[in-house]
């Protein structure tokens, strides 16, 4: 479904559509004779249209570790062509399996996200999210292949090769974190090849990001970059849940007709009120292989006003995760909270740490940050202070800001990148 066909999708059509999905959805799992779906539907009544799905028991990440490896399944084994992963606790992943049908439209949402993004058939597309069991990396290469561009499978790590790439391939189009994304335009402009690299618009997500983030990112790489959000989580398919649309950013598509969202009070379980933030409640509504049902997802979102010219409804960008809040001396603090700060500042790169120190009676809070170049130096006590009272400001509670030379805050080449870090003991945790 390319743009033009999705803004000619009527909002009836598409409640029809979800209604049908649901109803055939949990009419299959219901015959499926798993002892993990017969539990979970027994004490579900009739389902005959999509609002029915408040009808239905949450899902919760524990259940894929306790059902570890395969006891989700709502297909034999046999029908499973692909097998994908997430990081776990104790040695444990978080194991999804996909049938063919299931692989296609991984393609097809992540297709979409790009074309939302600005790529088209012509375009070239630097993939430099991980492969292998993460979902990232493979999700955007066949996105990208379904919508018929060129994949470059650059995975990540090696930085330095990855800008090289980038200027001799003629890459137009970049699908990165968006720490990467950042630490390739400063080794593009460290290594002078920033007048080869030809790129105009990139698809970041994997991790949390604000608006001020977004603006480093396109300074750095030269002002007519275009960088655009993308949404997913593994255990409903990966990246392609929902993207921006580069003509209408400042929130993310959600591609209802394949994944039914809710926004509910985190500790209700009840949905808030319009245009107000709750936890992301995702169901999967053509999922084969290991459908999820009313999943928490535990991210902080809202619902934006839907007049933007497509029929599926927007999320904001992600505010944090509901257990991602700090508690510090009674006051709730979130990391996105400090970034807005941190990254709306001229003078600093867009690289940061954030230490909450919890070996003292009071816990303190620390924002490691680094300066945007070494000409700044002469104003680092200025530039502290500056910050120190704006945060203060912001979300009433002191935090040291720590202003280090360019390079002071350690990059991640591979991976989503760890912003807040503990300190326990007399080891910096940041390294």
């Amino acid at each position: 479904m390319d743009v033009g066909a999705m803004a000619d999708l009527s909002q009836g059509d598409l409640r029809a559509q979800q209604s049908l999905a649901l109803r055939e959805l949990i009419a299959r799992l219901r015959a499926v004779g798993s002892p993990y779906w017969d539990v979970k539907l027994r004490d579900v009544g009739r389902i005959e249209a999509i609002e029915d799905v408040t009808s239905l028991p949450f899902t919760v990440k524990k259940e894929f570790r306790d059902t570890y490896p395969s006891g989700m399944l709502a297909v034999p084994m046999g029908d499973v062509v692909r097998v994908h992963a997430s990081s776990g606790t104790s040695g444990k992943p978080t194991i999804v399996a996909y049938t063919a049908a299931d692989v296609a439209v991984f393609a097809e949402v992540n297709a979409r996200s790009l074309a939302l993004a600005g790529a088209t058939p012509e375009s070239i597309v630097h993939v430099a999210y991980g492969y292998g069991l993460f979902t990232g990396g493979l999700g955007l290469h066949f996105g990208v292949e379904a919508l018929g561009a060129t994949a470059v499978p650059a995975s990540g790590g090696n930085p330095g090769f990855q800008v090289g790439l980038l200027a001799d391939l003629g890459a137009d189009g970049l699908a990165a974190t968006p720490s990467y994304a950042l630490l390739l335009a400063e080794r593009a402009a460290a290594d002078a090849l920033l007048d080869r690299i030809k790129l105009r618009w990139g698809i970041h997500g994997a991790e949390p990001w604000s608006e001020g983030l977004r603006l480093k990112i396109e300074e750095a790489w030269g002002g007519d970059y275009t960088a655009c959000d993308i949404y997913g989580l593994s255990e409903i398919i990966g990246p392609g849940v929902a993207s921006e649309w580069a003509e209408a950013r400042g929130g993310l598509v959600v591609f209802e007709d394949h994944f039914y969202p809710e926004i509910l009070d985190p500790f209700t379980q009840e949905p808030v009120e319009e245009g107000a933030l709750g936890e992301l409640v995702l169901t999967t509504l053509t999922k084969e292989a290991q459908p999820v049902i009313r999943y928490r997802t535990g991210d902080i979102t809202r619902f934006l006003p839907d007049d933007y010219g497509l029929p599926f409804r927007r999320i904001d960008r992600l505010q944090g995760r509901a257990d991602d809040m700090l508690i510090v001396r009674g006051i709730n603090v979130y990391p996105r909270e400090i970034e807005t700060v941190l990254l709306a500042d001229p003078d600093l790169s867009g690289q940061f740490a954030i230490i909450v120190d919890r070996r003292g009676t009071l816990d303190e809070v620390e924002a490691r940050v680094e300066l945007l170049s070494l000409d700044r130096a002469p104003r680092r006590e200025e530039i502290a202070g500056r910050l120190q009272s704006q945060l203060m400001e912001s979300i009433r509670l002191r935090v040291t800001v720590d202003v280090r030379d360019p390079g002071g805050v350690p990059r991640q080449e591979i991976g989503k990148a760890k912003r807040v870090f503990e300190r326990t003991g007399p080891e910096d945790p940041v390294g």
